[in-house]
């Protein structure tokens, strides 16, 4: 001590030493705060992302359970029947009319 006191040297010296470990310990405490926060951060953050890459796979599932119900809704022999009316439409027009054309050029001679 610098300067004689009433009080014994122990006692201010276990004063002052426990002062300074308060003191010393007060960066590690900060850090340790930080720290701490920073991996309930990162948890909350992959938490998040668990969860939304659940809900992406549930939307993909409702899409392709759409896909397969409206591939399994379709009458595959009345879309095939469909198919080819739509294909053999005006046939039967084009047959009579080129037959039309062809008598047109018919020789008068009979031949």
């Amino acid at each position: 001590m610098a300067y004689p006191t009433a009080v014994n040297n122990q006692i201010t010296d276990a004063v002052t030493q426990s002062n300074v470990k308060v003191i010393a310990e007060g960066p590690a405490f900060a850090m340790g705060s930080i720290f701490q926060a920073s991996a309930h951060s990162t948890g909350i953050l992959f938490e998040n992302s668990v969860a939304a890459q659940q809900q992406q796979n549930t939307l993909a599932l409702a899409a392709a359970n759409q896909g397969v119900m409206q591939v399994y809704s379709v009458d595959t022999t009345a879309a095939a029947g469909a198919t080819e009316k739509i294909g053999q439409t005006g046939v039967a027009d084009n047959l009579t009319s080129l037959l039309t054309v062809l008598n047109a050029f018919k020789s008068p001679s009979g031949l």
